[in-house]
C-alpha cells in the first residue's frame, strides 16, 4: 500500500506513519494553533449574512403575540392594524395552508401539535396569533400592537410535577394529557438488572434532586430570514438557519408546495447553538411573499429572541444510588422531568437521548429510569448543545462528587472504579465500544498534577485487570 494518501481538503499528502503508535502524540492540528477558515471574513467585516441581501420593495413582518400563558381566543380583530399607514395585510391562521409546525415529522416523531398561528386558544406567553405585513419595520410593530385580542383565561400549569397530577389542566389537547407517550408508556423507560435488589445489598444509599432552568442560546444574530419571489414562481429563502434542508422540507410541508418551489440559501450563522433549527420564521415570510409577490423580511428583535425562541428545556432530576463501602455503585435509579413547554418541538427526541445516556459513563449492574417529556404553559423548548444529555450529565457528575466527598474517596478514583469499558453492556443494552474514559481520566490527572496510585495508572478501557 502506498505510504501516502491524498488529503481531500488541502491537496497535500498525509503520511500514514503519522497515525502509528510511535507518533500518536505528534499531532499537527490537535493541540496546535489553527486559524478558523472564516476568521479573516469576520474580522474584516466581509463575511456575508442573510441581512446583507437588500431587495427593492421589501416588506417587513412583526407578530401579534399572546399576552396570556393560557387562554381561549374569543375575538381577534385585525382591523385596527390595517388602519396604520404602511400596513399591507394581516396574516391569520386561515392564511396558512397547513397550519402545523412539523419540526419532528421528518424523523417520524409525532403527532403534529403546534399551530403556526394560533386558532382557538393560546398556550404560552408570546405565542403568535397573527402576523402584520408592512412597508417598514416601524409600521409592522405599530400594526401588531393594535391588533385587538380578547381572551378567556384558563388555568395555568407551570410546574412539571404539578402537570402530571390527575386533576391538572390539560395543556396540549392534541395529546389529551400533559406528557408525550412512548410506545404506550407515559415516559421513556430503562430497566436493567434488579435495582431494588441492588439497593438492598448496598452499604450506603444516596438520594439527591437536581434542577435546571430554561437556558436561552442568546446568539449575537437573532433568528430571521428574507424571502424573495422569483420570476419562475419559486421562492428564494435567505436564512440564518442551522439546517438548510430541514428548513426546506418543513417550510414546504407548511406551505403545502413541492420542495422544488423553494430554494434555501444559508451561509454564516451569527450564533445558533441549536436554537436556529426550529423553522419558525421562514413559513410566515414565505406566505407573505406569495400573497404580495414582494420580498419579505422577518427578523426577531432581542426581546423576541429571549422570550419565544426555543430555549434549552428546564429539567428536574432525582437520583438514588446504592453504593458499596469500596466505592462500587451497585444500583442507580433516576427520574427525569423534562419541560417541553406548551408543544413538542424537539423535546420528545431530547428525552429519548436523555434515557439513552442513563446511567452515564459508568458500569452499574442495576439501573432503573423513567424519563418524562412534560407539557406546561411555558415557551416550547428545543435544541441546545447536546440537549437531553447536558443537564443530565451535570446532575450525574454532581452526584458522583457528592458521593465521593461523603465517603472520603478521591473523586477521580471513584470514577475509575465505576468507569465503563469496551465490551460492557450499557443499560439500554448496547455494547460499549471505544470508551477511552479511563485513559481520559488518567491523562486529566496527569495534566493537573493529580497523583493516582499505580493500580489506577495501569487501568485500561480495553481490558480488565485479573482479579
Amino acid at each position: 500500500m502506498d505510504d501516502h494518501i491524498p488529503s481531500e481538503t488541502s491537496g497535500e499528502t498525509l503520511d500514514r506513519s503519522y497515525f502509528s503508535d510511535e507518533n500518536q502524540h505528534d499531532f499537527k492540528v490537535v493541540g496546535q494553533p489553527s486559524p478558523r477558515l472564516d476568521a479573516r471574513g469576520h474580522v474584516t467585516g466581509t463575511t456575508r449574512y442573510f441581512e446583507d441581501n437588500h431587495f427593492r420593495g421589501t416588506l417587513h413582518i412583526k407578530v401579534c403575540r399572546s399576552k396570556r400563558h393560557h387562554a381561549k381566543l374569543t375575538r381577534i380583530d385585525p382591523a385596527p392594524a390595517m388602519n396604520v399607514p404602511g400596513v399591507v395585510r394581516v396574516l391569520t391562521a386561515k392564511d396558512v395552508p397547513a397550519n402545523w409546525y412539523t419540526v419532528l415529522r421528518l424523523i417520524n416523531v409525532g403527532p403534529n401539535d403546534e399551530p403556526v398561528l394560533a386558532e382557538d386558544s393560546v398556550r404560552y406567553l408570546g405565542e403568535p396569533i397573527c402576523a402584520v405585513v408592512a412597508e417598514s419595520e416601524a409600521a409592522a410593530i405599530e400594526g401588531a400592537s393594535r391588533v385587538q385580542v380578547d381572551y378567556e383565561d384558563l388555568p395555568v400549569v407551570l410546574d412539571v410535577e404539578e402537570a402530571l397530577k390527575p386533576d391538572a389542566q390539560i395543556v396540549n389537547p392534541v395529546h389529551g394529557k400533559n406528557y408525550f407517550e412512548y410506545e404506550g408508556h407515559p415516559f421513556r423507560r430503562i430497566r436493567f438488572g434488579d435495582v431494588e435488589k441492588g439497593f438492598a445489598e448496598a452499604d450506603h444509599i444516596f438520594e439527591h434532586r437536581y434542577q435546571s432552568r430554561p437556558i436561552e442560546q442568546a446568539p449575537v444574530e437573532t433568528t430571521g430570514c428574507i424571502v424573495k419571489p422569483e420570476g419562475d414562481g419559486r421562492l428564494t429563502i435567505y436564512s440564518d438557519t442551522q439546517a438548510c434542508f430541514f428548513t426546506l422540507d418543513n417550510t414546504a410541508l407548511i406551505l403545502d408546495v413541492p420542495t422544488a418551489k423553494l430554494r434555501v440559501v444559508g451561509g454564516t450563522v451569527g450564533g445558533g447553538f441549536g436554537g436556529k433549527v426550529d423553522v419558525m420564521v421562514e413559513p410566515l415570510a414565505c406566505i407573505a411573499a406569495m400573497l404580495t409577490n414582494r420580498p419579505v423580511k422577518f427578523v426577531y428583535d432581542r426581546a423576541e429572541e429571549m422570550q419565544v425562541s426555543s430555549p434549552r428545556a428546564a429539567e428536574r432530576i432525582y437520583i438514588k444510588d446504592g453504593v458499596m463501602k469500596d466505592g462500587r455503585i451497585v444500583a442507580r435509579k433516576m427520574t427525569f422531568y423534562i419541560d417541553s413547554g406548551a408543544y413538542s418541538r424537539h423535546t420528545p427526541y431530547g428525552v429519548t437521548k436523555a434515557s439513552a445516556h442513563v446511567p452515564g459513563p459508568y458500569s452499574i449492574p442495576n439501573v432503573w429510569a423513567d424519563c418524562h417529556c412534560v407539557y406546561t404553559n411555558r415557551t416550547p423548548s428545543s435544541a441546545m448543545r447536546g440537549f437531553g444529555v447536558t443537564i443530565g450529565d451535570f446532575a450525574l457528575e454532581s452526584q458522583m462528587d457528592r458521593i465521593a466527598k461523603t465517603l472520603g474517596l478521591d473523586p477521580l478514583i471513584f470514577r475509575l472504579k465505576n468507569a465503563y469499558r469496551d465490551g460492557d453492556t450499557k443499560a439500554h443494552r448496547k455494547k460499549v465500544e471505544g470508551a477511552a474514559l479511563i485513559e481520559v481520566i488518567q491523562r486529566a490527572a496527569e495534566l493537573v498534577g493529580h497523583d493516582l496510585p499505580e493500580e489506577y495508572r495501569k487501568m485500561s478501557s480495553v481490558k480488565r485487570e485479573a482479579k
